[in-house]
């Protein structure tokens, strides 16, 4: 794409592309390294909404990636932060854990299942039948369904589990309601991110592992892609999409050169 401004910003995707497994990529340290010393505005994106950016961020030194937590950007604060611009100091039913809870909390917002205004569902690793049933309930009151982001599974070191898409699909099915994603592949992710950092379409790159959430994403925001084949999508399953990525590599070691 020799028609596209040189790269003065990046987002990257955290899992596949920095961490695989529980473990560093190789070469992903040096990377981190190279982009902070650059003094070019970066920001790691993950639709976990799991943990909040402090968490991550100790998460990432245990395995020598020093990423600040200013860095971070979870599709929890895209949630909390499209909420709080639709509908300022409103009320929601949350299923999910911590990151989301706290960006739910910074924003302003009341958690109640009291006539909330939304149901908000993100990712737990205990979703429980009651929690989803009070959901199932509030939205068949009047409540908006949201959801931090459509992934159908997550990995672990212990293979796939389900995810906030698999889930939402279920609530779906009882409501007849389908839910409003705002992660990856919303381009509103990509769109919020870029306004964290004061970064330009034109001149920033999306770095990620999966051409159905990362490259899309990135591609509908008009950034430059960069497909890394250390995580879901091989280079046979990329051609089998009618989009494609501005270019694929190997890993991020690939890239530190040009930092």
């Amino acid at each position: 794409m020799s028609d596209r401004k040189a790269i003065e910003s990046w987002l990257t995707d955290m899992d596949g592309v920095l961490i695989h497994e529980g473990q560093p990529v190789p070469g992903a340290p040096e990377f981190v390294r190279k982009m902070r010393a650059s003094g070019k505005p970066f920001l790691v994106l993950t639709n976990n909404s799991i943990y909040t950016p402090r968490d991550l961020q100790a998460r990432l030194a245990r395995m020598d990636l020093h990423v600040p937590e200013e860095s971070i950007w979870t599709a929890a604060l895209a949630t909390a932060q499209f909420l709080s611009d639709q509908r300022p100091d409103g009320s929601a039913y949350v299923i999910g854990e911590a990151g989301l809870t706290t960006a739910m909390h910074a924003v302003g917002y009341v958690l109640s299942d009291y006539a909330p205004d939304y149901v908000v569902l993100g990712e737990t690793r205990t979703y429980s039948f009651e929690a989803i049933t009070k959901a199932v309930r509030l939205i068949n009151d009047g409540a908006r369904f949201i959801c931090t982001n459509p992934d159908p599974t997550g990995p672990s070191t212990e293979g796939a589990l389900p995810a906030a898409g698999s889930v939402a699909a279920m609530i779906e099915k009882a409501t007849g309601v389908t839910p409003y994603f705002v992660g990856k592949p919303n381009p509103m992710m990509m769109r919020s991110a870029l306004n964290t950092i004061n970064a330009h379409s034109e001149s920033t790159a999306m770095i990620g592992d999966r051409m159905d959430t990362d490259i899309l994403c990135g591609l509908e925001a008009g950034l430059e892609t960069i497909l890394v084949l250390t995580g879901i999508s091989t280079r046979t399953e990329a051609e089998r999409y009618p989009y494609r990525p501005s270019r694929i590599i190997d890993s991020v070691a690939d890239l530190v050169d040009e930092l």
